[in-house]
C-alpha cells in the first residue's frame, strides 16, 4: 500500500486537516510515480511482478506522519514490497521489535501486536522503490527521487529525530549539513552514540522553499550481513531510544 493504514480516513469521523492531508500525500505519490515513469532507472521487476504490484508504484513510507521519531533506511527489499511497508523484513522486524521493547516494556505477542508500533513511529527511505537485487541505488537515481522524500520529512511529517539505519542512509543528509560536516561526524568513534543537528529544505507546488532542523541519529544497518554490528545491534537501538522522545 502507498498510504499506511495508520494514515488512512474513513467514514465522517476524519477532519477537514485530515483530509487535506491524504490528498496532498496522494499527489505526492502521484508525482513520485509520474517521475518514475518519465525516464527509466533500475527496478527489481521480478519481485513487484511475483506479488502482483506495479513496479512503479511508490512505497512512500509507513507509519504515522505526527509521530515524532523516523527511522530512515536504505531502499525497500523483497518483504517491503510485498507489505507496501518499509523496514517490515528481517531487519526492519530488529527494529520494530527493539521499538515496541522500548515503549511496552515486553516483546510483542505477535504481528498485529508489532504492528502497532507505526503508530508511533514514521518509516522511510532515500528511494521508495526496490533496486535490482541488493545493491544500493546510484547518486543519480537519489537525487532524482531527494525532491519528494524531502516533501515527505519536511512538509508533512511533524517530527525532528531521525535514526538512519546504515551508511547509505545517513550519506544521504549531506546536502543539509555544513560543508564536511556530516562526513566528517561519521568517521568519528561516537557516531552511534551522538548526534547531529541538520537543516531539511524542501520546495512546495508553489515554488515556496521550507526548512526544518532536524538531529540526526546513526546506527549501522540491522543485516545479518552486517557481522560487525549485528549482534550487537539491539543493544545499540536501546541506547539510542533511551535518548529521545516518542
Amino acid at each position: 500500500m502507498s498510504l499506511s493504514e495508520e494514515e488512512s480516513c474513513y467514514g465522517t469521523n476524519c477532519s477537514l486537516f485530515d483530509l487535506s492531508l491524504m490528498s496532498e500525500i496522494a499527489t505526492l505519490i502521484d508525482q513520485i510515480r509520474q517521475e518514475a515513469e518519465r525516464e527509466g532507472f533500475p527496478v527489481d521487476v521480478p519481485i513487484y511482478e511475483a506479488v502482483q504490484k506495479n513496479p512503479l508504484e511508490p512505497v512512500l513510507y509507513g507509519g504515522n506522519l505526527n509521530s515524532q521519531l523516523c527511522f530512515f533506511g536504505r531502499d525497500l527489499g523483497r518483504d517491503e514490497v510485498a507489505a507496501g511497508q518499509p523496514l517490515i523484513g528481517a531487519a526492519g522486524t530488529l527494529v520494530r521489535n527493539g521499538f515496541y521493547s522500548a515503549l511496552h516494556g515486553k516483546k510483542a505477542k505477535n504481528k498485529q501486536e508489532l504492528q502497532t508500533v507505526c503508530d508511533r513511529l514514521l518509516l522511510t527511505n532515500t528511494v521508495p522503490y526496490k533496486p535490482p537485487g541488493n545493491k544500493a541505488y546510484s547518486p543519480e537515481v537519489k537525487e532524482r527521487f531527494r525532491p519528494f522524500v524531502e516533501r515527505l520529512l519536511v512538509l508533512h511529517w511533524q517530527g525532528t529525530q531521525i535514526i538512519t539505519l546504515g551508511t547509505e542512509a545517513f550519506k544521504w543528509f549531506i546536502p543539509y549539513g555544513k560543508t564536511g560536516a556530516v562526513n566528517k561526524f561519521f568517521i568519528g568513534g561516537d557516531r552511534f552514540s551522538a548526534s547531529l543537528k541538520v537543516t531539511l529544505r524542501a520546495t512546495d507546488d508553489q515554488g515556496i522553499n521550507h526548512e526544518k532542523e532536524v538531529s540526526l541519529m546513526p546506527l549501522p544497518h540491522p543485516s545479518p550481513l552486517n557481522q560487525k554490528y549485528y549482534s550487537q545491534f539491539p543493544q545499540m537501538l536501546q541506547q539510542r531510544l533511551d535518548e529521545v522522545e516518542f
